[in-house]
């Protein structure tokens, strides 16, 4: 009986010896394997947007800080003063400052780039 007993005590340690060392082995494996792979990098698109023949809804989307009300005031000013003819000229339009003008100039076209 003392030998069963001891049997089943020592093949226990062996398994839990055995669990260990498999846990560990796949530990470092998988650390290694998160290591190993690239960082992976965002990649941002501007969107351009041509402002002489945007609609509301596209001006608001791809102008940051530009909302519904703004990109309405855009192409309101645009249909009582005709196309605007430099980007700075989008200042005049209530609501856009220099700041606004300055974090959407990479994105504003004034003419289709075909042409």
């Amino acid at each position: 009986m003392q030998t069963a007993t001891r049997y089943i005590k020592l093949s226990f340690k062996s398994f839990l010896f055995c669990l260990a060392t498999c846990t560990a082995v796949f530990s470092v494996s998988v650390g290694a394997s998160a290591q190993e792979s690239p960082a992976s990098t965002e990649i941002v698109v501007e969107q351009q947007v041509n402002i002489n023949t945007a609609d509301a809804e596209t001006l608001a989307l791809a102008l940051d800080g530009v909302g519904m009300t703004r990109a309405m005031d855009i192409i309101a000013y645009r249909e009582q003063n005709g196309e605007f003819e430099t980007v700075e000229q989008l200042q005049e339009v209530s609501g856009i400052g220099p700041a606004t003008l300055e974090r959407n100039r990479a994105r504003i076209l004034l003419s289709d780039s075909t042409e």
